[in-house]
């Protein structure tokens, strides 16, 4: 061996020891790589057999823990790898950065991976409980999103309160300065507080959810609600323009839900001829046979058909009665039907519906020097 080979060799041996830290961080993630695959295998494994059961939140609970399992596993990888550059590390900039965060790094891992979790869980929890398939009586939709922004809403708070405590921030001060300060806060944010407790008092007294027709004789407002949120309450209008409107306004005016009816109305009035006045009798009748034996009538409802006044040009008599179903559309086509059977009934009698005539009548004789 050649003195110049000798030298290479010792350069060698003295780089490899200074640099071995890098083959323990390397192997630090390799092992990591392999525990992320394991536990991902094993949750493969549980979601198949939670798949068979009937419980309901089996499921979620998976669901929530799969991707905070595996990133732990590389969190917990890249604090071992902190320790071993710390402990190997002569960068003054590089050892002070992993000093600052040596001392609250495991408690803010633990924050982390338990939020995450907690917001997956509530996440899949919505699903759950709106899911027909899952519940014999699954909640409504609106009711869901508010117990769901409630829970993420506490799962946040706790979350920045315990990392402001772990590095040192004094709650108890906040707290306090919150107290006092919530008062300035709330003159000053008067209006949004209104609406976050309209928001609040609507998800409580459920009088409308998302899904429904609204419309309010107070103010000009009608469509489909679309979305509940704390400060604003999105409307769908039928020209398919989107309304917001502040969820304090609804505290304040009436709001008719016609989503919750329990059947549509048909009320016509129908004005015969005064020749076919024999004939009236006999129409009034034989249309009130017809309405309380149609299969799209709700006959358990009020059901009036009667003679009801003597028109300018018309003897009217007038329909009142509900359909059975509350379908915008489909009520239409059950009118319709109704209303020409009802036609036909006219007609079948000799009689026709009246329209705006006049009659003139001229004394006898006051038209013999124009006959002539």
């Amino acid at each position: 061996m050649t003195m110049e080979d000798w030298i290479l060799g010792q350069a060698w041996l003295s780089w490899s020891a200074g640099f071995s830290w890098i083959w323990i961080v390397l192997a630090i993630f390799m092992v990591a790589g392999i525990a992320s695959f394991i536990i991902n295998q094993m949750l493969n494994v549980a979601e198949s057999q939670t798949v068979k059961t009937q419980t309901l939140w089996d499921d979620s609970l998976i669901y929530a823990i799969r991707k905070p399992a595996k990133a732990s596993v590389w969190i917990i990888a890249a604090i071992m790898s902190f320790d071993v550059v710390e402990q190997n590390s002569k960068q003054n900039a590089v050892s002070s950065v992993i000093d600052y965060i040596q001392p609250e790094r495991y408690t803010l891992f633990v924050v982390l991976i338990l939020c995450w979790f907690s917001l997956r869980f509530i996440k899949q929890a919505e699903k759950v409980l709106i899911d027909p398939s899952r519940l014999k009586k699954p909640m409504d939709l609106t009711t869901v999103h508010a117990l769901g922004k409630a829970f993420k809403a506490a799962v946040y708070i706790v979350a920045c309160l315990v990392v402001l405590q772990t590095i040192g921030v004094s709650v108890s001060g906040i707290l306090a300065f919150g107290g006092i300060g919530g008062i300035a806060v709330g003159f000053a944010a008067k209006d949004l507080l209104a609406n976050f407790f309209g928001g609040l008092m609507i998800y409580l007294d459920r009088p409308f959810k998302v899904g429904d027709w609204v419309r309010s004789p107070d103010k000009n407002i009608e469509g489909t609600v679309e979305d509940i949120g704390w400060r604003l309450t999105r409307i769908r209008t039928f020209d398919k323009r989107p309304l917001y409107v502040p969820n304090s306004t609804f505290a304040s005016i009436s709001v008719e839900n016609p989503s919750r009816m329990l059947n549509r109305r048909i009320y016509e009035t129908i004005g015969l001829r005064y020749d076919d006045a024999k004939s009236v009798p006999v129409i009034v009748e034989e249309v009130r046979s017809l309405l309380k034996n149609h299969p799209d009538i709700d006959t358990n409802q009020t059901l009036i058909v009667n003679f009801n006044a003597f028109g300018a040009h018309s003897l009217d008599f007038f329909v009142y009665t509900f359909t059975k179903t509350t379908d915008w559309v489909e009520y239409h086509k059950v009118k319709e039907k109704v209303l020409l059977q009802i036609m036909d009934v006219v007609h079948k009698h000799g009689a026709d519906m009246a329209f705006p005539t006049h009659t003139l009548h001229f004394p006898e004789g006051a038209l013999k020097g124009v006959q002539e």
